[in-house]
């Protein structure tokens, strides 16, 4: 038996879907807690009890409980394996729905349920999947249901759903799966292959193997590199651990010490390699390293763009900033490009230029720096003769 947990924010779409099932003769309701099985009924019945934890957003907990096609259970026995799974997850005074669904090859049934109990309790999701595996082995004890090996003990991960679809879509076997018949078929040698024949055979079919290797050349774990995907030896299954591993090879820490530190610096090199060619968006060619010229950096937007037309692009770029601008050039930028315009005629460097305050068309420099209207002595002074100063200038404009 397994389970498939939801938590979330919203009650009312796993609600309609289930109350579909049983209108569409597909499924039927076993057990509830609320007092009429219609859609608004239940939402209005959940707000009362939500109202005691209004900032809780995380309120709805759903999970199926699926079993395997062999087992033939009446819904009596179900609905007893359902609430006894609720209770023991610590759903003891709280709302629940159970359905039981007929639209797949295996029995299975969906249990909708608010976290937040009667009096206002919220029941925690800490460690809920560790929880979850530990009342799922002793429901399968106590009811003599088929007994599921547990994760911890899988020596070989199973394959996930999102991994099954996509081997029905593209007909053939994740990479996950294509690593661990690899591993297997290596590690299955009538001869046990010392580390370096090891870390050899993986290399030469594409894996690169990274070791947890501490300062004193003790190895606590192991992952692996294939395909440009990193997979831990726990992801694979407990047979591809270095627990695992090291007794199915031959190994001995002070002797492979410098086998395993070489091995792991030809990886790290190896996805730097990767990682810098994803930045640069080009493909790194086997022995090529971040010195390359085919790693070098290249903006998105200017990929495929020669480099002659990215400086135009860039000089267009500029033009439209200048251009955009509203204000009138002052009498020094006049200077400055007039300036600049005789010494490109007379062959010389335009470059930066220095402007002697005293050749200015006005000796006022901070006056000329600030526009044709501003005076240096307006920022000094009497400020009885400022401000008539200010109104005689009204005067004139009027």
């Amino acid at each position: 038996m397994t389970a498939d947990q939801v938590k979330g924010k919203g009650f009312r779409g796993a609600l309609r879907y289930n109350l579909q099932k049983v209108d569409q003769g597909v499924a039927k309701v076993m057990d509830s807690s609320f007092a009429i099985l219609e859609e608004n009924a239940v939402m209005k019945e959940l707000q009362l009890v939500k109202m005691l934890r209004p900032n809780l957003a995380k309120y709805f907990y759903h999970t199926s409980l699926n079993f395997p096609p062999n087992e033939n259970l009446d819904d009596e026995q179900m609905n007893k394996i359902a609430n006894q799974y609720l209770n023991n997850m610590g759903f003891v005074q709280n709302q629940y729905m159970i359905f039981r669904h007929f639209d797949a090859d295996h029995p299975h049934v969906h249990l909708l349920v608010n976290r937040i109990g009667y009096d206002g309790s919220v029941v925690s999701d800490s460690k809920d999947y560790q929880r979850s595996e530990q009342v799922l082995r002793q429901l399968e004890k106590q009811h003599g249901l088929t007994e599921v090996i547990s994760s911890r003990q899988a020596q070989e991960r199973a394959m996930t759903k999102n991994e099954l679809e996509m081997m029905k879509r593209t007909d053939e076997p994740s990479t996950k799966m294509k690593l661990q018949v690899i591993l297997k078929s290596i590690l299955e040698q009538k001869s046990k292959p010392n580390t370096m024949q090891f870390i050899a055979q993986l290399e030469a079919k594409g894996i690169n193997v990274l070791f947890n290797q501490a300062s004193t050349g003790f190895v606590s774990g192991i992952s692996y590199s294939y395909a440009g995907l990193q997979f831990k030896g726990a992801h694979l299954g407990n047979a591809y651990k270095w627990q695992a591993i090291k007794t199915a090879i031959s190994y001995e820490q002070e002797k492979d010490r410098t086998a395993i530190y070489e091995a792991n610096v030809s990886t790290r090199a190896q996805q730097s390699a990767r990682a810098a060619a994803g930045t640069a968006g080009t493909r790194v060619r086997p022995g090529q390293t971040d010195a390359d010229p085919a790693t070098r950096s290249i903006s998105t937007s200017q990929r495929g763009i020669p480099s002659k037309d990215r400086k135009a692009d860039r000089g267009d770029s500029n033009e439209v900033k200048r251009t955009g601008q509203d204000r009138k050039p002052s009498r020094l930028s006049d200077q400055i490009n007039r300036e600049s315009g005789r010494k490109h005629q007379q062959g010389e460097q335009p470059g930066r230029q220095q402007v002697d305050h005293q050749n200015l068309p006005d000796r006022d420099l901070i006056g000329s720096l600030l526009g044709p209207d501003h005076h240096a002595d307006h920022l000094d002074g009497d400020p009885l003769k400022l401000k008539q100063r200010k109104k005689k200038r009204k005067g004139l404009r009027l």
